[in-house]
């Protein structure tokens, strides 16, 4: 499955994330302390949610040979007193009908990001200092 490397220094709060064959910066907004030279935590939260949503979409319709010309995929993570909610807005355009755009709806509810999300994941913690 997935794996990755985050790694920081003493620099105020640049991140080097190692993922995927990827080298990614992680930071937080000058607000926070940061120089903001990457995105935060909960952007690449948001960004992995997207693209699971977007790519899955995308490959449903392309197997049924819908005829789906984007998708777009809002996002939004809020706290409240119900909790942490992410509102995600679907933009799908194409010559779909009522059925398909049901239908991507659905699958949009059971994409494997968004399945992780709405479950839980156990985080096992190891330890080394040295």
């Amino acid at each position: 499955m997935a794996q990755a490397v985050a790694r920081i220094g003493r620099e105020t709060y640049a991140t080097e994330i190692e993922v995927g064959g990827h080298r990614l910066t992680g930071d937080e907004p000058a607000r926070n302390g940061g120089r903001d030279a990457g995105p935060a935590p909960y952007d690449f939260l948001l960004a992995g949610l997207g693209s699971c949503t977007a790519i899955t979409l995308r490959m449903y319709a392309d197997r049924k040979q819908w005829p789906l010309a984007a998708v777009e995929v809002g996002l939004r993570l809020a706290r409240g007193d119900d909790g942490t909610v992410i509102a995600r807005t679907l933009r799908l355009t194409g010559a779909l009908d009522a059925d398909q755009v049901a239908r991507l709806a659905d699958i949009a509810e059971r994409t494997p990001v968004t399945l992780t999300l709405k479950q839980g994941a156990r985080i096992d913690t190891t330890v080394t200092a040295g």
